[in-house]
């Protein structure tokens, strides 16, 4: 059966200097009409999560939620997907230091901003802010990763560093974690306390 993980392999692949016919058959087939792109996978794992707790189903609306492995890769993304290449509506999150690369990119492929809404650092800076950090606390200890967590604020590096800072920085120092905290921290959050970029960019879908 074809699925979206068919399609965004077929993208991902085109990307990187691969044919586009794969992905134009499969943008066909699945009647894709709109990609979501985000800088990696803990965003993904986050607007899925959001995206579930809605009870929406984005692969089924024809919503292609796709990581393109960093914030410069927008221009190449949005060139095959956008008025150039497959003519798709494009949407998604970026950081506010990363807005200049959207804003080159996008207007290159002759794409619209208003589509892409902006983390003031970035997406797990905006969750943790949403959940507070006595909160986020309690889902690392119910994760298994408090032991993990008060070793990391031990670390002279992280003295003099807001708790905000510190939590923000632990969620990345292990592979994998930041995309199950993706998912984990979206999944706690009360329906009015959503980060604005991540239920505006939802609300937008």
């Amino acid at each position: 059966m074809v699925d979206m993980g068919l399609f965004r392999e077929a993208v991902t692949a085109w990307a990187a200097g691969g044919p586009g016919d794969p992905a134009r058959e499969l943008a066909t087939e699945l009647a894709v009409r709109a990609v979501v792109l985000l800088e990696g996978p803990s965003d993904v794992a986050a607007v899925s999560a959001l995206a579930a707790s809605r009870g929406r189903d984005l692969e089924a609306e024809g919503v292609c939620v796709l990581s393109m492995g960093g914030a410069m890769s927008v221009g190449r993304f949005a060139h095959i997907l956008g008025p150039p290449g497959l003519g798709l509506r494009l949407t998604g999150l970026c950081d506010e230091a990363e807005t200049r690369y959207y804003t080159r990119g996008l207007e290159r492929a002759g794409a619209a901003q208003q589509g892409f809404f902006v983390c003031a650092a970035d997406l797990e800076d905006e969750l943790i802010r949403a959940l507070g950090v006595a909160r986020v606390e309690e889902l690392v200890q119910a994760e298994g990763d408090l032991r993990a967590l008060q070793t990391f604020l031990h670390q002279p590096a992280q003295q003099g560093r807001t708790s905000q800072q510190q939590f923000r920085r632990f969620l990345g120092t292990k592979k994998g974690r930041k995309i199950r905290y993706g998912r984990v921290l979206v999944e706690a959050l009360e329906p009015d306390r959503v980060p604005a970029p991540l239920d505006d960019l939802l609300t937008s879908l």
